[in-house]
């Protein structure tokens, strides 16, 4: 039952992730001449990094002040912890491409979603191959913010993830 239970918890998880993927390559980013609709895109990306930061830094304290969690429990905080790192790495992935797309010079050799994809994760990884990289203002801005939540909270949820999973497979 726990191991049938387990097995829907991941399907459920990697279901999320491939959707939230696909929402990445589909959402639409074209320009908008429209100062408001603009704006209000621009409070939509922000609010969904401050959501997305809020629920990973809650699934890491969680997480750290959990004395002796049941299998359960644990399989279903770091399930959700893991999508919610993935969700961040999106996130900033579809910011960096807006910004490449609406204002050319701001990144060099960003071009794509896939491009976008790679430099949010070499940026949250913190390997940075230098390919492509910030050139603009606006860019610069972002990769900033990407750096502030790679430290605190990718490199904090991913720690945390790889210790819970190391652990568990001790007691195993």
């Amino acid at each position: 039952m726990a191991d049938l239970t387990l097995r829907r918890m991941r399907r459920r998880a990697v279901a999320a992730c491939v959707l939230m993927l696909v929402g990445y390559f589909l959402v639409p980013v074209e320009a908008d001449p429209n100062g408001l609709r603009l704006a209000l895109r621009s409070a939509g990306t922000l609010l969904l990094v401050a959501v997305v930061a809020f629920l990973v830094t809650g699934q890491v304290r969680r997480q750290l002040t959990r004395e002796q969690p049941t299998g359960r429990e644990e399989d279903r905080a770091l399930t959700r912890l893991a999508v919610a790192l993935i969700a961040g790495l999106l996130v900033f992935a579809l910011a960096d491409y807006v910004v490449a797309d609406t204002r050319p010079g701001e990144f060099v050799g960003l071009h794509t979603r896939i491009d976008a994809l790679y430099f949010a994760l070499a940026t949250l990884t913190t390997i940075g191959y230098g390919d492509v990289h910030a050139q603009g203002q606006i860019a610069r801005v972002a990769v900033c913010a990407q750096m502030v939540f790679s430290i605190g909270v990718v490199a904090t949820g991913a720690s945390v993830v790889v210790r819970q999973m190391t652990q568990r497979s001790g007691r195993r």
